[in-house]
């Protein structure tokens, strides 16, 4: 079995944790508690007939240098970035923060995801498309679980590959 490293990281409040809740023990609690410094599990998913185990990191914070110790990120395969589709301020600083984790990851997988789905409409959503400087490359809900399953198969998917 193949084991595989992956962060969580995006700023405070974009739901990195209730992602994290969702995917490793499908359940949502929308109480906000703070995370201080980082929350480790892990997972094995059966990615096309082979299995991944995802050790994911829910660290807190933000992504910047002087937040997030760069040590978290030693030996780690992937990143999540996770913005709120409902708060602007998030995905102001998108393709900078994305610029430092590639520098960082050195050829590691990055994934852009856009949090909390079901706090804006379709119409809304696509606006926030259009908007943005770099692409995202999913739209989750970790509330309804909306896409979730699907992210960690698509990130695991390219970590084997």
């Amino acid at each position: 079995m193949t084991s595989k490293k992956v962060i969580l990281a995006g700023s405070f409040g974009v739901g990195k944790t209730s992602l994290f809740n969702q995917f490793i023990y499908n359940k949502f609690d929308d109480k906000y508690l703070t995370t201080i410094g980082v929350k480790v599990n892990k997972k094995i998913v059966n990615i096309d007939g082979r299995e991944l185990s995802i050790l994911l990191w829910d660290i807190a914070g933000e992504v910047s240098q002087d937040k997030v110790p760069v040590t978290y990120f030693l030996g780690a395969s992937g990143v999540i970035y996770v913005f709120d589709l409902s708060r602007p301020t998030t995905y102001k600083n998108i393709a900078e923060d994305i610029e430092y984790l590639k520098g960082i990851l050195d050829g590691g997988v990055v994934r852009v995801v856009g949090n909390k789905k079901d706090l804006v409409s379709d119409e809304q959503l696509e606006n926030i498309r259009e908007q943005l400087d770099l692409p995202f490359d999913i739209a989750t809900s970790a509330k309804t679980g909306e896409n979730v399953e699907e992210l960690f198969y698509d990130i695991g998917k390219a970590l084997l590959d």
